[in-house]
């Protein structure tokens, strides 16, 4: 069971921003760059990567689209309360 992820996200206001997002990072763009050009989320100074973080440290929404992803995998555009976010996760553990 995994018990942290190590992701990065980019977070923005529309989901069809972050459906275009998904969809340049699918086709090669890099996603680290991508979130320091567009993330509305402060994490986007450091390429998106929010670091390590375990259970009930993200808000649900978030927390249940990040456990559900294998290393190197990409979510869907997943909607919070602050925007929409597309969740990469690097390492799982």
């Amino acid at each position: 069971m995994v018990i942290k992820v190590h992701a990065a996200h980019i977070l923005v206001k529309t989901e069809q921003e972050a459906n275009g997002i998904l969809f340049d990072v699918k086709h090669g763009k890099d996603f680290a760059q991508i979130a320091k050009e567009k993330s509305m989320c402060p994490s986007k100074k450091e390429g998106g990567d929010l670091g390590w973080f375990g259970r009930n440290q993200m808000v649900k929404e978030f927390e249940v689209a990040a456990f559900a992803l294998k290393a190197g995998e990409l979510s869907k555009p997943v909607k919070t309360q602050f925007g929409w976010h597309v969740i990469k996760v690097i390492e799982a553990k």
